[in-house]
């Protein structure tokens, strides 16, 4: 096994980096399909005709992958993760302009976290969870980060691999995790409501709810303190490098997953300190 050790760790990485690829695909395109989806459902209800934009096939396989600036198909020579970018120097060997850099950045992204999972959990079947956990929580930052918009279709199959993989005590007991589900949802929705109620406007959306919930179907009741103080700080972190100032909107999703990624690799060494804590105040 000593012996395969660098293979896997670059078949990891490869892997990621092919993953990476195609999340780019579906954070591109997942948010305009939604938002064509709901137009057309609008026209429907309200009897209007079907547009131009309704008849065009448009989904996470087709058109195949083009230039934002050109519109140019890119050629399979041309679209390697990672390495293509590189090698034409971050631009398009069609038109020249510069590729946006959160293409490549995805790519590795995805390949050094992979690599990070197989490091932490090794050849077992939390490494499976972790990797298919990766995948979904990327593009939801992204999409997040962009369009302030968390999916229901990435948020909701979360919460259900979380419980799936929990039947077996993956992570937590099957009951711990119903519960951080419920709590997850339930805490977030509570603040919602109280903040609604004395400022008369909305301090997040419900997607945030949802991701909570699935993150507490991962890593249970007792994980979802950690996570909501992880992801304020992570947060204000963020608000500090990016200059957000006060009254401007920042979506807390991202936030949320980040800290959601950090309990799934450092959630033993986390809780021991917790329980630590917790003792040595007692």
């Amino acid at each position: 096994m000593d012996y395969y050790l660098p293979l896997l760790y670059i078949g990891f990485l490869l892997f990621g980096l092919l993953f990476g690829s195609f999340l780019n695909v579906v954070i591109y395109r997942l948010p305009i399909m939604l938002e064509r989806a709901w137009n057309r459902q609008a026209r429907v209800q309200l009897g209007l005709d079907e547009t131009k934009e309704d008849k065009q096939t448009f989904n996470l396989a087709y058109p195949p992958s083009h230039c934002p600036h050109c519109k140019r198909e890119i050629k399979p020579w041309s679209n390697i993760p990672l390495l293509s970018f590189l090698l034409q120097k971050g631009r398009c060997v069609q038109c020249g302009n510069p590729i946006p850099w959160r293409y490549p950045l995805v790519e590795l992204i995805t390949g050094v976290l992979f690599v990070i999972a197989f490091w932490h959990f090794g050849w077992t079947w939390n490494v499976l969870a972790a990797v298919l956990f990766t995948l979904f929580l990327i593009p939801i930052i992204f999409i997040d980060a962009r369009t302030q918009l968390l999916p229901d279709i990435l948020t909701l199959p979360l919460l259900w691999l979380g419980l799936l993989f929990n039947i077996s005590d993956l992570f937590v007991s099957l009951s711990d995790a119903v519960l951080g589900a419920v709590v997850g949802y339930v805490s977030l929705w509570s603040l919602y409501q109280l903040f609604k109620l004395l400022t008369g406007k909305e301090g997040m959306g419900f997607g945030d709810f949802k991701l909570l919930s699935a993150l507490g179907a991962w890593f249970g009741v007792i994980s979802l303190p950690i996570i909501a103080l992880l992801a304020s700080v992570i947060g204000l972190i963020f608000a500090v490098i990016l200059n957000i100032r006060k009254g401007q909107a920042m979506p807390f999703g991202p936030c949320l997953a980040i800290a959601g990624w950090i309990m799934l690799i450092f959630n033993t060494p986390i809780m021991r300190f917790v329980e630590w804590w917790v003792i040595g105040k007692a």
